[in-house]
Parts: structure tokens; C-alpha cells; sequence
């Protein structure tokens, strides 16, 4: 007997194990308790997590499949003392496991089969649609990474979005300058952004919340406000919510910030794509076809594509790619701990609070928020790689090592010095105040530049130049603000760096 043991970010509805096993074989599910407590990850992650397990694992029981479940009742332990509680027991010739979307997970398999004394067997990942391999070779020596260039790329590849001569569709790679309207926009055309479909629990989620709730009520969120699926069935019905009621809307307003607004139009189905409930595939040509069925115009889907075979697979692309390192690198020498207040939502300023606010509440925030609020806020604060990175993956539903290593090491700190990241994502208080309608209810104006009053992602996006001029005069995406601090009188730098130091002074 093969034991085949599926993760729980690997439920694919075609894992290749379906296809391999034989009736003699057995299906292993694993819940590791002390691999929950690793970090405080967010209450709605593990409910998400277990529930989505259980409930596959009950539809392959149904099948009348063979599964052994370690569950967080069975005992408190880790993947090996499961391991070898299932291989006493049943005595597997082999595991077989699909290749680990994390690199932790992975370096670990030898040491696995050693200490059990049994081989494991590592099979291909289906679960992108760029395998590492590829990605590697497409990389080769190349100084800096572009997604822009790989996304193009895979669009040839996969002949998506080309017309007959094989150039894109529409006559651009990106229509990101049409996906550019602004908080007062939506507030002009007095759109309502269409409701998530309602999740009814089943008896199988309505105990896992028992469960969390009792193993780590301290972690963010609360388990019994859980709002999402957990099945193959309810995550297409998700997926065909967003393409029938959002996506038309989705790329005109993806940048937009509402107060109150936690999801706008933007689809939710990431926690969904990144445990294997659906996949990319299903997810761009359901986007495709809305766009050839003229329900959905061509800059909202190229945006959504983009998101997927462009972003998605490059970040897991760059992951493989520069992994253990990675995870080390620290470009600006940022050391600067995280404010006491980063888990309470009691921040200062009213964008960050909010946006704090909405990720403890339901472990979500769209891109933007996480980008250009917050990453904004940690880069221009100094704040610690390590400490940022580990915030984001406790804090998010969808938040896994492979995608939020990239995401907040080099996109949103800039730590790896710009391996793919062209320039690093800051911006003063007109960004925000462009792009939501968080400024209003702040106790900051943006449009004061220092002093008690002014917002201060205005001083501190110029005191990040007076720290770091010397790394980016010769960046030719950003040398103007260079030249444009080295202008500034000493005055005003000295009211800039002062207005800075006593922020830091009065709120961490």
C-alpha cells in the first residue's frame, strides 16, 4: 500500500494523486496543531484551512476512497509524530507527496523519510501553470526580473488575449492607464458594489471553529465570523459571482479605497487559488470568455489575467527561483521594530487603522491596502523585513511563504535591492488621498507637509530620500526625487527630519 499525502494548500479538484492511486492506496491528511502555532496566523486561515481538509477528505470517503486523518483532536503534535503514528500502523511502502508549495516544507522531505525509514516520493506540481523548472529557464542570468516581460511571455505561451497576427489584443500588453478611476470617481457614478455570496456552514466548518477557537483564541480574528468557502462547489460559485457581478467593474476601480467597502470589486479567490479550491486555468477562461461573451470590458479582464499569469505565477516563479536566501536579505538596512499598536488597529493614522481594522476583522485586504497603506507605511517607518513579513503572513487568509516572501521582501520593502521591483512603492499623502476616502476621517491633513498637523506620509516619504539618496540617485525611475530633496533648503529638510523623529518618538 502507497499512502499519497495531500497538504492542505494543495486541494486541487485534479490532484495527480487521483490519478496514480489505486484502490489498495490510502489518502493522508495531516492537521499539525504545532505547525498552527508557528506564527499567530489569523483565525479565518485556519478555519479555512482545516475545514477545506476535512471536507475533501470526506468527498474522497464518499468516492469510496481510502483516507487516514490526523485531525487536531487525534493529538498535539507535528507532521512527524503523525507520520509515524500512520506508518506504525498501516506500514505504507512509499509516500507519495506533489512537490510543496513552500520551501521550509519541502527542504524537510529527506529528513522525513529518514526518520521514518520509509521512502518519500515527490511528484510534479500541477498547481501553477509555470513550473520552476521553466521559470528557471526563462530567468537564466537575467540581472533584474521583469513581470512585464514574462507576463508577455506567457501570453504568447498560452495564447492568451492575441489577435490573429499574434500581437494583444486591443494593441497592448497592459491597459493598467484605464484602470486608474478614484475614490471621488466611484463616489460620482454612484455605483454599489455587489454583495460576496452568503457561505452557509456545515456541521464539519461549525466544529473547526469550535476547535480554532479553543487552541488559539489570541491569534487575530475571531472563528465564529468566518465568511468563506470551504468547498470545490461553493468556490466556483465565488468565481462565477465575480466574472457575472464584478469583474465588469473590476479594473476601472481595483486601485480604489471605500471606507466600508472591505472587497469592492475585486474577486476574493486568492485563499481559494492558493489552497487548490480552484485553479488558474478555470479562473482566466472564465475571465476570457466573459470578455468574448461582451460582458466584461477588455482593460477589466487583461487586468485580471494579468493578476494571474502575470503576477501569481511570477512571484511563485521568483520564490523558487531565489530561495533559502531570500528570506535574508535586507537592502536598506531597515531595523525599526513594529508599533505596539500594529495588531489593534489603533494606529495614528485613520488609512492604517482602517486598513488594520479590516484584516484582523475578516483576514482580507485587496492590494492596494496592503501595498500602498501599509507595505507604504512599513518601508517609509524602516521598519524590520522579518517582523513585516511575518505580520502579513499572520494577518492574511491567502498569505502563504511562496507568495508573501516576494510580495513584502521585494515589492513592498524593496529588501532584496530591487530583483524585480524597479523602484520601491512609496508615496506621500496625495496617493491616498486620491485613491480613498480615508483622509477625511483622519486626525492628519494632507495637506500640511510637517508639524503635528501635517499627515505624515508626507514627511516621512522625504526623510526615506534623506536616508537612502545614495541608493537611488542613479535609479533612473526615481533619481528626480533625489534631486528633488538634495533642492530642499536646510530648513526644510530640518523640519522634514524633525517632523519625522518625533512621530517615531510619540507613537511606536
Amino acid at each position: 500500500m502507497r499512502a499519497f499525502w495531500i497538504l492542505g494548500d494543495q486541494l486541487l479538484p485534479q490532484h495527480p494523486a487521483l490519478r496514480q492511486a489505486t484502490p489498495q492506496d490510502t489518502f493522508l491528511f495531516i492537521e499539525s496543531a504545532s505547525r498552527s502555532g508557528h506564527l499567530r496566523y489569523h483565525q479565518h486561515k485556519l478555519v479555512l484551512l482545516y475545514s477545506a481538509m476535512r471536507h475533501y477528505a470526506e468527498e474522497l470517503r464518499q468516492a469510496q476512497k481510502q483516507v487516514w486523518y490526523h485531525q487536531l483532536e487525534d493529538g498535539i503534535g507535528d507532521y512527524f509524530d503523525a507520520l509515524e503514528r500512520f506508518c506504525e500502523n498501516q506500514k505504507p511502502s512509499s509516500i507519495i507527496v506533489m512537490e510543496p508549495n513552500e520551501w521550509g516544507m519541502q527542504s524537510i522531505l529527506p529528513h522525513l523519510a529518514k526518520r521514518l525509514g520509509v521512502a518519500i516520493e515527490v511528484i510534479p506540481s500541477e498547481q501553477f501553470l509555470v513550473t520552476r523548472g521553466d521559470f528557471k529557464a526563462w530567468a537564466g542570468s537575467k540581472t533584474n526580473l521583469l513581470m512585464a516581460t514574462h507576463y508577455q511571455f506567457q501570453r504568447k505561451r498560452l495564447n492568451i488575449l492575441l489577435d490573429e497576427k499574434g500581437k494583444p489584443e486591443g494593441g497592448s500588453w497592459s491597459f493598467d492607464e484605464d484602470n486608474r478611476k478614484t475614490a471621488n470617481d466611484f463616489k460620482k457614478a454612484k455605483l454599489t458594489a455587489p454583495p460576496l455570496p452568503a457561505i452557509a456552514r456545515s456541521a464539519i466548518t461549525q466544529k473547526v471553529i469550535s476547535q480554532v477557537t479553543k487552541h488559539w483564541s489570541s491569534h487575530p480574528g475571531q472563528a465564529s465570523t468566518f465568511w468563506l468557502p470551504v468547498t470545490r462547489r461553493e468556490s466556483l460559485q465565488w468565481l462565477a459571482h465575480f466574472i457575472e457581478n464584478s469583474l465588469p467593474h473590476f479594473g476601472a476601480y481595483e486601485d480604489v479605497m471605500i471606507d466600508g467597502e472591505k472587497t469592492l470589486y475585486h474577486s476574493v479567490l486568492s485563499p481559494l487559488l492558493n489552497i487548490g479550491l480552484l485553479t488558474p486555468q478555470e479562473c482566466v477562461e472564465a475571465a476570457l470568455k466573459a470578455y468574448q461573451d461582451k460582458k466584461a470590458p477588455l482593460a477589466s479582464v487583461e487586468g485580471y489575467v494579468r493578476q494571474i499569469i502575470g503576477w501569481r505565477e511570477f512571484i511563485n516563479g521568483v520564490y523558487w527561483l531565489e530561495m533559502p536566501e531570500y528570506q535574508d536579505l535586507n537592502f536598506l538596512k531597515a531595523t525599526r521594530s513594529l508599533p505596539a499598536w500594529i495588531y489593534s488597529a489603533k494606529s495614528p493614522l485613520n488609512c492604517v487603522s482602517r486598513c488594520i481594522q479590516q484584516a484582523s476583522e475578516t483576514g482580507y485586504n485587496h492590494h492596494i491596502q496592503r501595498l500602498m497603506v501599509l507595505g507604504n507605511f512599513f518601508i517609509l517607518s524602516g521598519c524590520e523585513p522579518k517582523a513585516v513579513l511575518a505580520w502579513y503572513k499572520e494577518m492574511y487568509v491567502d498569505a502563504y511563504d511562496w507568495v508573501m516572501q516576494p510580495n513584502v521582501l521585494g515589492m513592498v520593502l524593496y529588501a532584496d535591492g530591487g530583483r524585480f521591483a524597479t523602484k520601491p512603492y512609496i508615496a506621500g499623502s496625495g496617493y491616498i488621498s486620491r485613491m480613498s476616502n480615508y483622509c477625511a476621517g483622519c486626525q492628519y491633513k494632507p495637506a500640511i507637509k510637517t508639524g503635528p498637523q501635517a499627515c505624515p506620509f508626507n514627511y516621512l516619504y522625504w526623510n526615506f530620500f534623506a536616508q537612502h539618496s545614495e541608493k537611488f540617485k542613479n535609479n533612473h525611475r526615481i533619481n528626480m526625487m533625489v534631486k528633488t530633496w538634495e533642492k530642499k533648503s536646510v530648513v526644510e529638510k530640518e523640519e522634514i527630519q524633525a517632523s519625522a523623529k518625533s512621530f517615531f518618538q510619540n507613537n511606536w
